[in-house]
């Protein structure tokens, strides 16, 4: 009895919740009686893209070079084939038990309960909506650091690059986080295709801007000295920095390319014709080519550009100073596209609990009654009073947790050490496994569980390094007194 009311949470929840964001005058319904989906191969690209570059590929310089010529470049092609790969996989789980005409699964949690169970759902949801959260306060982080280095880049412009120019994060971030308000009435990942497309072209413009950069600092004849496995120990770092570093560089580069805690999402914004399963690898192909494209060029040139003492972040590090106002611009740019970033990770939390309010009061007035905004005659948006209430009080505490807490960063990459892993490898291997009825010990099953046990490996080594990292940051860091 039990079991069968968890699947009718499952079901429920979210059928009354997509009812209740269709527009009064959306009478067309899809082919599983749900208001008709929209979404295509380039929206579907948009939403990844928003979500996988993140202003972290500033930071791959840093990461090539703690890995060298041969480890940087070989990193960055081995993960984003296993996460090209594994997308594929998780992307036929979308309908159970047949990937075309089966029953759709709305969520990342409902795809490993219809092929996993419901323990596995549990561990599933804990990790994922941990994950999805702990980015949107690292976004919330690394926005106001850009917003703080067009402050610092002024600056050094006006009083020279000598000159101590900090500033408090702690204005930014709350200004953030009241924008974040209003941009959280969107109502779900069906309304935020302008936003993440916004966001997409921003993360071109501050790419190619690193991009272009690091091109004219090579062409100067400025460039680092740089080596084929990295820094140098004895002449850099010492033995034992070498290797943290190494472990978060590895970390970092295959957390960069992981989007499967919003890749389920999505899925279920694409029409059902054509299926789901294909228009969805034919994104997920075109965004990770196209992510790794930039991921390469920002990498590998960032690297030659400043050799083995590459920066955390060629914009906001100051990799860069001049000029000035072509840094004001990139670093405007990081943070138009973190705001929409912020949006694609927090809808999973949002509906997550709306749509557990939707199937436990069905009938209440607070939770499901939607109330229209016109102009004229037409319905340009509807609210209603537990998503203004909720989104406002979930944004108000990332907020509150990001000033607190500045060095969250290295927590942020702790969190995603816990995730890449069981997000992005484990579950969709797993249910591919079970889905398919690969044989134990077959060539199959052998090659899969490699991967698995790889991916854990690096998974392991990069939260040993952000452990490290996140302790040294509580010896140096005050909560609400961080400047830049």
């Amino acid at each position: 009895m039990r079991g069968r009311k968890d699947e009718e949470f499952q079901q429920g929840g979210v059928d009354s919740l997509a009812t209740n964001y269709k527009f009064a005058d959306d009478e067309e319904f899809d082919d599983d009686g749900k208001p008709k989906r929209t979404g295509t191969v380039w929206t579907a690209s948009a939403h990844i893209i928003t979500a996988i570059i993140g202003s972290g590929v500033l930071s791959l310089a840093w990461g090539t070079a703690q890995l060298g010529w041969i480890g940087g470049i070989a990193t960055l092609v081995i993960f984003s084939i296993i996460t090209g790969y594994t997308s594929n996989l998780l992307a036929d789980c979308y309908r159970s038990p047949d990937p075309v005409t089966g029953k759709r699964n709305h969520t990342y949690m409902e795809e490993v309960r219809a092929n996993l169970g419901r323990l596995n759902c549990i561990a599933c949801g804990t990790v994922q909506y941990a994950n999805l959260t702990g980015m949107v306060i690292g976004y919330t982080i690394t926005a106001s650091i850009s917003m703080v280095a067009v402050h610092k880049s002024n600056c050094f412009h006006e009083k020279g690059h000598a000159v101590s120019c900090m500033f408090s994060s702690n204005p930014y971030m709350i200004g953030l986080g009241l924008f974040e308000v209003f941009l959280s009435q969107i109502p779900n990942f069906h309304q935020l295709t302008w936003l993440s497309s916004v966001a997409a072209v921003m993360s071109f413009g501050y790419s190619l801007i690193g991009i272009g950069l690091a091109i004219a600092k090579i062409a100067s004849g400025d460039g680092g000295r740089t080596t084929l496995t990295g820094i140098e120990v004895g002449v850099d770092v010492t033995s034992a920095d070498k290797t943290w570093r190494m472990f978060r560089a590895l970390g970092d580069i295959a957390f960069a390319y992981s989007f499967s805690q919003v890749l389920v999402e999505i899925q279920d914004t694409l029409k059902s014709d054509p299926p789901e399963n294909k228009v969805m690898k034919k994104a997920s192909t075109i965004s990770v080519f196209t992510t790794t494209s930039f991921y390469m060029m920002c990498g590998c040139l960032g690297y030659a550009a400043f050799g083995n003492s590459a920066p955390g972040n060629m914009l906001t590090g100051f990799g860069f100073y001049e000029p000035f106002w072509l840094v004001d611009i990139a670093n405007i740019f990081i943070v138009i596209h973190l705001v929409g970033a912020y949006q694609v990770f927090a809808q999973p939390v949002y509906h997550k609990l709306e749509s557990w309010a939707s199937e436990n009061w069905p009938n209440s007035t607070f939770v499901n009654k939607e109330y229209p905004i016109k102009i004229g005659s037409k319905v340009v948006f509807t609210y209603n009073m537990l998503r203004l209430i909720w989104r406002t009080i979930f944004v108000i505490l990332v907020t509150t947790l990001a000033m607190a807490m500045p060095f969250f960063n290295d927590i942020l990459a702790f969190l995603g050490s816990l995730g890449f892993w069981p997000l992005t490898v484990y579950f969709p291997v797993r249910m591919y496994i079970a889905k398919n009825k690969i044989k134990r010990r077959s060539m199959k099953w052998c090659m899969l569980q490699l991967l698995n046990l790889l991916c854990f490996l690096v998974s392991l080594a990069a939260a040993v390094g952000s452990i490290q990292g996140v302790s040294q940051s509580l010896g140096s860091s005050k909560p609400f007194q961080f400047k830049v």
